[in-house]
């Protein structure tokens, strides 16, 4: 098949004017999307942050209940995730399909690896029964009813977080899908621009939701 053939359906939309006023729209959607999360993980934040100051000791001892080394593997995952999915960026610019598809798939692989772990993290919160509910069991001089809301707060955020890695890992598995299938040109990169923003943005909350959850409450004296 020729390069001509493959590129036989232009990736200009009917309503824009040209590919500029095309890729402006598309960036434009995903900030106003971000600023709409943005609002969103705040409130969470405020609410963890109001209850951690009414409720210190009880958070600290549920913070005591994370596991810090595989919350610190995560973040370093995603780190690395966040340079291959600049990569992926830089080489969709260049048109190199090649290595476009590599990194694609490696930050793929890299929040498939993140979700494993927190899976992990949540079957040992499971077995030591610090799931919210009914069966919830926490040291009676630890304040088991505000400790129960740390963890809510704890599935709560992480939860979210995670749904949010689940959409980009298909987000992820798409664009594989399109630049195997030779969509992406020097001329037109925008989905992979665009997606970048928002995988970079899931990227920062964690660098938040680490220190937040399972760092700052273990220097509470």
């Amino acid at each position: 098949m020729s390069n001509s053939d493959s590129h036989h359906s232009s990736p200009l939309q009917h309503h824009f004017a040209d590919m500029g006023q095309q890729k402006e729209a598309g960036l434009l959607g995903m900030w106003l999307f971000l600023v709409t999360e943005v609002m969103f993980f705040g409130g969470l934040f405020t609410a963890y942050i109001v209850y951690r100051t009414l409720y210190p000791k009880a958070f600290l001892g549920g913070s005591h209940h994370l596991d810090v080394a595989l919350g610190a593997t995560n973040t370093i995952l995603l780190i690395a995730s966040s340079l291959t999915m600049a990569l992926a960026v830089y080489n969709a610019q260049k048109g190199s399909r090649g290595r476009l598809i590599l990194f694609l798939v490696l930050t793929l692989v890299l929040g498939a690896a993140f979700l494993g772990i927190k899976s992990v993290e949540y079957h040992h919160k499971y077995v030591e029964h610090l799931i919210p509910g009914p069966t919830f069991q926490f040291p009676a001089d630890g304040h088991p009813q505000q400790a129960q809301l740390f963890f809510s707060l704890y599935f709560a955020m992480t939860g979210m977080h995670a749904l949010h890695m689940v959409i980009g890992i298909g987000i992820l598995a798409t664009l594989i899908g399109m630049a195997a299938r030779n969509r992406f040109s020097t001329a037109y990169y925008s989905p992979v621009e665009i997606s970048g923003l928002y995988w970079h943005f899931v990227d920062i909350v964690w660098i938040f939701l680490f220190p937040l959850l399972y760092l700052i409450d273990r220097f509470v004296q």
